[in-house]
């Protein structure tokens, strides 16, 4: 049936767009794209979306850049860094850099910008970020220091990603509601139009400085917030987008036999997971006993997911963090494999013969969570399906509400377990095990500036988190990427648009 309805939708964009439609071409050098999701706040810092993820990319820099395939590390804002000691780094500014308003960047914005996301009164949606630094000072117009709360190894990779620097004049007047409305960044495209949750108009900034980014070769990039995939396809099939990314397998396999469109398939940082709730935060979670989260573990069939749904370059994933990522250590992870009779077994070794009934959450992917309950019911585990918008759920899970949830989360392209594990283990608001020998070995693996050392914890936390079956993850994510014949873009791995690698054929 699902077949025949998608198969039916194809024909339907393909026979309306042979009567009537006229191709996007490059006369106007507008690349025409989609986000699925509405942004909470444009301001990089106030959202915590993948969309917002690749806006900040496009209108804001950091002090330094990792290029995405070799993984090298590279001056931007800053052109050289040493650290001074263990809790210190210091750093030389690019001159002649200005922000789009025409304001100059020096050391008192990158004071000002980190003294201000550092400071956890003011609300940076996601603390983990920011939160190791301690604050900033100044040692002349183009020299900054850097000061970290402990030692934090990982501080020069969170650098080269979600810390960006922010004009201080303007953002101190303007705050992050202003910044929302009219962002002001150093990136290669500067905003031109904000439409909050519908749309953003971006220009090449022709004032760009000489960045490892590269500066755009498209002019303009328009945006729309589209939240249904078959309207998203529709309008590329009418010539009036040029590019969707997200696009379920299913769709994408339609559109590749399509001469009209270029069909790319890549890898993410993004692992799908089950939040338990083992520290009882929820009213009456059934799983604060450690035989219903291991049920849970076996009932669900991972490769079948993987090969059913998510297909391309996902896979099965069994560590509550993203494989590439430093730290992030498989073979200490236990592997819960598809045993639906051992779950059936645990829950009644845990009281549950005839089974329970529980509400589980989801905010995406509706077709993944309706397969994951489909193996919990099959086992006895009865599930109440909520689904909620993502800020929405996001609120229910920090102040403890929910038992289970369906989560994913791409670590901000942060390429260090620390992104991952360390952002749910360390009993924060979205922690749901407060287990203080995983806090323990967390806080050693984070601070420790011997690699060694670092990885030796970050394996027995996962160790540790498996064992006890404080999550169920599942797989890992990949992106399917449309595009239009006349636009040449080469995805990478780590779920950034980057619209400054984007050209026209």
């Amino acid at each position: 049936m699902k077949s025949t309805v998608l198969k039916s939708t194809i024909t339907g964009l393909i026979l309306a767009a042979a009567t009537g439609a006229a191709w996007a071409d490059k006369a106007d050098d507008t690349l025409n794209v989609a986000f699925t999701k509405e942004l909470e706040n444009v301001d990089s810092y106030f959202n915590s979306s993948r969309e917002g993820v690749v806006l900040q990319r496009a209108v804001w820099d950091g002090l330094i850049y990792r290029d995405p395939v070799s993984n090298e590390y590279m001056g931007n804002l800053a052109t050289e860094w040493e650290w001074i000691d263990d809790t210190t780094i210091e750093f030389k500014l690019r001159e002649g850099v200005k922000f789009h308003d025409g304001s100059d960047f020096t050391a008192d914005d990158v004071v000002f910008t980190v003294n201000y996301v550092a400071d956890e009164a003011n609300g940076v949606k996601t603390q983990r970020n920011v939160n190791w630094m301690k604050s900033a000072e100044k040692i002349d117009d183009y020299t900054v220091r850097i000061m970290l709360k402990e030692k934090f190894p990982a501080a020069i990779e969170f650098l080269s990603g979600p810390v960006s620097m922010y004009p201080s004049d303007y953002y101190e007047e303007a705050g992050p509601e202003g910044m929302g409305l009219k962002p002001v960044g150093t990136g290669p495209y500067k905003v031109t139009e904000v439409v909050p949750g519908q749309h953003f108009k971006l220009e090449a900034y022709e004032g760009y400085h000489d960045s490892p980014k590269g500066k755009p070769s498209i002019k303009n990039v328009d945006i729309r917030t589209i939240p249904d995939v078959n309207t998203q396809m529709a309008e590329l099939f009418s010539g009036s987008l040029d590019l969707i990314w997200q696009v379920p397998s299913d769709q994408a396999e339609k559109l590749a036999e399509r001469d009209e469109f270029q069909v790319s398939n890549e890898s993410t940082m993004r692992v799908g997971y089950l939040t338990l709730d083992a520290a009882g935060r929820s009213e009456d979670s059934p799983f604060t006993d450690i035989r219903v989260r291991k049920a849970v573990n076996y009932a669900i069939n991972r490769q079948e997911l993987v090969d059913a749904l998510l297909k391309g370059k996902s896979k099965v994933v069994y560590t509550p963090c993203f494989p590439s990522q430093f730290g992030c250590d498989e073979e200490a992870a236990v592997e819960y494999e598809y045993n639906p009779e051992k779950a059936k077994e645990l829950l009644a070794e845990a009281g549950y013969e005839d089974g329970l009934t529980i509400d589980f959450y989801a905010y995406r992917d509706r077709e993944y969570a309706e397969a994951i309950t489909s193996y919990l019911n099959a086992v006895g585990i009865d599930t109440n399906f909520k689904m909620l918008q993502y800020s929405a759920l996001r609120e229910q899970n920090m102040k403890g509400e929910t038992a289970v949830s369906f989560q994913t989360w791409g670590s901000y392209s942060i390429n260090d377990a620390s992104a991952m594990v360390s952002q749910f283990f360390k009993h924060g608001s979205l922690d749901y095990a407060m287990d203080d020998e995983t806090l323990e070995y967390l806080n050693t693996a984070d601070s420790s500036t011997d690699p060694e050392v670092r990885k030796e914890n970050y394996s027995k936390a996962i160790e540790r988190i498996t064992e006890e079956a404080y999550w169920a993850p599942m797989f890992s994510y990949n992106t399917n990427y449309v595009t239009t014949n006349e636009v040449d873009y080469t995805p990478t791995a780590d779920e950034v648009l980057r619209f400054t690698t984007a050209s026209w054929k």
